[in-house]
């Protein structure tokens, strides 16, 4: 860190939430440190998807190509998702580009989606906030308490390496620190819903041949549908390193019971030498905290919400919270944003995680064990019949898991109080299908543009004001003068291309620094809009 600069947030938990938010201050100038008590090494397997919207983010900092770089299997390798009876046994059906993996330019984003191990994202993401002037991280280094009045937290922490009890004082602290949360406890927020959902195992073992055992061809993930050991299984690492993880296990064994070599052998019907490198129990619930904040202290992350995996929305759901909030604590920190900024935190991204605990319930319902049919695996006529009936359940249920841009994008911030609504009417939710929209809330809708360059490459630090071809100029010039009146960071864009036009039929439109609309309109916008939408009404 520099010396000169004293931290302005204490952010506690160095995973992919925390590490985010201090890339997201670190990129606007704000000083933090990050505190972590382990030290983020080790086999766990955790998420395995960094989906659209989240390496949009990585884009915008600069290291989406950095994290494809590191993807250990290639960023070719197909993201399909294959159900079969087991790994030697007989196919019921896949889905193909699951998460929107497969590169090449999509119009509706500007980055595919990676299928790739968290602890590797987690080492991009590290590598990349050190390298930001301001931002420091220390590992070992635990919170023991925190303390807080008007004007800012203290908070007493433990170099785990010497023992030794420090305080610090910042102007906010932020809990990114995961499920078992202290700073959650610390302020007093309750975790409601359903907890104990299921009880599950992650194992990761080294097959070397495994990939070439099967007739399957390659995927990011086989769902063995099979009354013996109903499980998914995948390529998770180089080095043949796989993931392992049963859906239904004997409730009355301990994780230590369970004989995991055994277990994938039976599961996948193939004999090999399974070196098993990891093994851990976990339980699935569905918990939404019941409140995010407490003065000048925030939770982001798992700290404030749970859900079962399946979808991939728990990692990239933090990374979002991170975004949301970073921008806004900058702002803030640097004048330029009001109280009602951070107000907002909490009432925009908690109905976004309530539709994704709600979405990952549903698809946590019909796990492999849930898709069993007599006569799977027969050879005979009754065999094919049973296979063709269950491949054609499995491609209706598992899309709303696979095929999720209307989640992953399609996500919106009605009812902000930093958003303006312009009247038009609220789409119904759709969790497979996105159709870009430039209304008020929603994601600024994405275009390729004619350089070869993606619209979202354009938009600047703070505020960006899109302003159609029509548009006329000294209304522009009448805007970005106003914009400096109050003090609000603004880039002024007016790209030429017809297909951009098509999306934002508006002659101005207003662009969040998280690149979500903040109000659109047919005349320029004045000083008083922009301080509304900075959280100064």
């Amino acid at each position: 860190m520099d010396k000169r600069a004293s931290p302005r947030v204490l952010i506690v938990g160095a995973g992919p939430a925390g590490l985010s938010l201090a890339i997201e201050l670190g990129h606007r100038k704000i000083p933090c440190l990050l505190i972590e008590r382990n030290d983020r090494v080790g086999y766990a397997p955790r998420a395995k998807t960094t989906n659209v919207r989240t390496r949009e983010h990585l884009r915008r900092w600069g290291i989406a190509d950095r994290l494809r770089a590191a993807s250990p299997l290639g960023a070719y390798y197909p993201s399909n998702v294959v159900f079969c009876t087991r790994l030697a046994g007989f196919e019921l059906g896949r889905h193909e580009n699951a998460m929107y993996c497969a590169p090449g330019r999509n119009p509706l984003y500007s980055e595919h989606a990676q299928w790739i191990p968290q602890y590797t994202v987690e080492e991009v993401l590290r590598s990349h906030a050190v390298s930001l002037p301001g931002v420091e991280i220390r590992f070992r280094t635990e919170l023991l308490d925190l303390a807080q009045d008007a004007n800012g937290v203290r908070a007493r922490q433990r170099d785990l390496e010497s023992g030794r009890d420090t305080e610090i004082a910042v102007d906010y602290l932020v809990g990114a620190d995961g499920a078992r949360s202290l700073v959650r406890d610390l302020i007093g927020t309750r975790m409601e819903g359903k907890h104990g959902l299921s009880r599950n195992y992650n194992i990761v073992f080294r097959a070397p041949g495994l990939a070439q055992a099967h007739r399957h061809g390659p995927a990011i993930m086989y769902w063995q549908v099979n009354g013996d050991a109903p499980s998914l299984i995948g390529p998770m690492d180089s080095g043949d390193t796989w993931f392992f993880m049963p859906t239904h296990v004997d409730p009355n064994l301990r994780a230590g019971e369970i004989d995991a070599r055994a277990l994938i052998a039976r599961a996948t019907g193939i004999d090999l030498p399974y070196e098993v490198l990891s093994s851990d129990e976990w339980t699935a619930s569905k918990l939404l905290g019941n409140r995010y904040r407490e003065g000048r202290v925030f939770l982001a992350g798992d700290a404030c919400h749970l859900h079962p995996p399946f979808g991939g929305y728990g990692m990239n759901m933090g990374v979002a919270d991170s975004v949301d909030l970073g921008w806004k604590l900058a702002a803030v920190l640097q004048g330029w944003g009001g109280p009602a900024l951070l107000d907002s935190y909490e009432q925009e991204r908690r109905p976004v995680h309530q539709w994704v605990l709600d979405e990952a319930e549903h698809n946590h319902s019909i796990l492999g064990n849930h898709l069993l049919a007599e006569h799977l695996e027969d050879a005979g006529a009754a065999g094919e019949q049973a296979r063709r009936e269950t491949g054609a359940r499995i491609r209706a249920a598992k899309m709303r898991e696979f095929s999720t841009l209307g989640v992953v994008l399609g996500y919106r911030y009605d009812d902000s109080p930093i958003v303006v609504p312009d009247g038009s009417p609220e789409p119904a939710r759709d969790f497979i299908n996105y159709t870009p929209s430039s209304r008020p809330g929603a994601l600024a809708p994405h275009a390729w543009l004619h350089d070869g360059s993606s619209l979202y490459d354009h938009f600047g630090q703070g505020y960006t004001l899109l302003v159609s071809p029509a548009a006329a100029g000294a209304d522009a010039e009448a805007a970005l003068s106003a914009a400096r009146t109050a003090g609000v960071p603004l880039t002024l864009i007016q790209p030429a291309e017809g297909g951009v036009a098509n999306l934002y039929p508006a002659p101005y439109t207003l662009i969040r620094p998280d690149q979500h609309v903040a109000w659109r309109g047919s005349a320029a916008p004045d000083a008083k809009l922009y301080a509304r939408v900075a959280g100064r009404h």
